[in-house]
């Protein structure tokens, strides 16, 4: 048998984290999917899908992630019900999470908050709408590798252009 469920959308509205009696960290979300095709009006419409996750991946959702924002999800499919308060049987449906992907940068430029901005369910991702880092002097490409590079020297010289013979001995195999 298979169940496997592999989703890429965006939140609907910011994740709640919970907590079980037993303190397993919960939380439950829903994403916008978009659909493959446009209705008849030439709109693309989407569906609305539930999905839950658990434990660290739980308080990951809920500490980095915002209404609006791009996700993955791979996961299955789970079915329950419960008695309503009026006393009739509710069934549910919903994807538990087995692997989340968070698919856009915490910052999301103000290009990306501003295509979303019109739609019904895609709002600004992460922060204000001009929040973005300053860099002097650093190139685009380089901006979010800078704290990485900073103990580092980088040299474009050949560590073998001397010309003469590379000493190896025994000592210096692998095998």
């Amino acid at each position: 048998m298979i169940n496997r469920v592999v989703l890429v959308g965006r939140l609907t509205k910011d994740p709640e984290l919970k907590y079980t009696q037993t303190g397993i960290a919960v939380t439950r979300f829903t994403l916008a999917v978009n659909r493959a095709f446009s209705n008849q009006q030439g709109e693309r419409e989407a569906d609305f899908i539930q999905c839950v996750a658990w434990r660290k991946q739980a308080e990951n959702i809920a500490n980095f992630l915002r209404k609006g924002s791009l996700v993955g999800v791979d996961g299955r499919i789970q079915t329950g019900s419960f008695e309503g308060q009026d006393g009739k049987r509710v069934y549910t449906t919903e994807v538990v999470a087995d692997s989340t992907q968070f698919l856009e940068p915490r910052n999301a430029n103000a290009s990306s908050e501003r295509a979303h901005a019109g739609s019904q369910y895609g709002a600004p991702a992460y922060g204000a709408p001009n929040e973005q880092p300053h860099y002097q002097n650093q190139q685009p490409s380089q901006q979010p590798y800078q704290s990485n590079q900073q103990n580092y020297t980088r040299t474009n010289d050949d560590p073998f252009s001397s010309g003469g013979p590379i000493e190896v001995s025994d000592d210096d195999l692998p095998f």
